[in-house]
């Protein structure tokens, strides 16, 4: 028996199947791609960035015609400054300029800390209509040193030339007040030219937090 064979003999298991230690780095050095009828998930991280007292946070490149859905997660988002929302625009021209007009309504409901205060509403004053403005998808964030949210954003088919470009969000935050608050936005980007570029950002001063861009297959 050459030596080859008797190493793969001695890792399989009296099951006939290979113990873990025949799999190490090595033995996949040559793989050079995946067969296509290996499964490898339908949510693909496409790129992560962390802001540390920043202004903003800006996709500048990768959202195109490759997913008809893109996510954006949120994790520990903490503002700088006390009682004010995290919102985001987008831009159809990689960038240069965030003032897409879009139209939407939002909604929250929450509970205090003291269980004095627990509602569900709408929020006129977070809606926009046929605006270019940030569109908020948090309450006012309390500033506090364990205070923070977090959530996820999708944004549809964002290469369509043909269709106006929809957009919901749902976040839970520690609000300013002690409360636990949930926002739910949905709108439209009232616009049929492709949106390439998105930027989150505090309606007023910095923030810390990683938001991560995922494409849905």
């Amino acid at each position: 028996m050459g030596t080859i064979t008797r190493s793969f003999a001695n890792n399989i298991g009296t099951s006939g199947i290979l113990k873990a230690a025949a799999f190490n780095n090595a033995s996949l050095n040559n793989v050079t791609a995946l067969n296509a009828a290996i499964p490898t998930g339908n949510m693909i991280l496409i790129s992560s960035q962390t802001a540390n007292n920043s202004a903003s946070l800006s996709f500048t490149s990768g959202i195109n015609s490759t997913y008809k859905e893109y996510q954006f997660w949120f994790i520990d988002v903490h503002s700088r400054t006390d009682n004010v929302p995290l919102g985001f625009n987008l831009s159809t021209d990689s960038g240069s300029n965030y003032n897409v007009t879009k139209t939407s309504t939002f909604f929250r409901v929450y509970h205090s800390e003291d269980d004095g205060e627990a509602a569900l509403n709408y929020q006129g004053a977070f809606d926009l209509a046929q605006s270019t403005s940030d569109q908020p998808i948090t309450n006012g964030l309390g500033n506090g040193a364990d205070e923070n949210g977090g959530g996820y954003m999708s944004l549809f088919n964002p290469a369509s030339t043909t269709y106006v470009k929809h957009y919901i969000a749902i976040t839970n935050i520690y609000e300013q007040s002690n409360m636990s608050m949930s926002g739910y936005t949905g709108g439209y980007g009232n616009t049929t030219s492709a949106i390439n570029a998105v930027r989150f950002q505090m309606s007023s001063g910095n923030f810390d937090g990683t938001i991560l861009m995922f494409g849905i297959k």
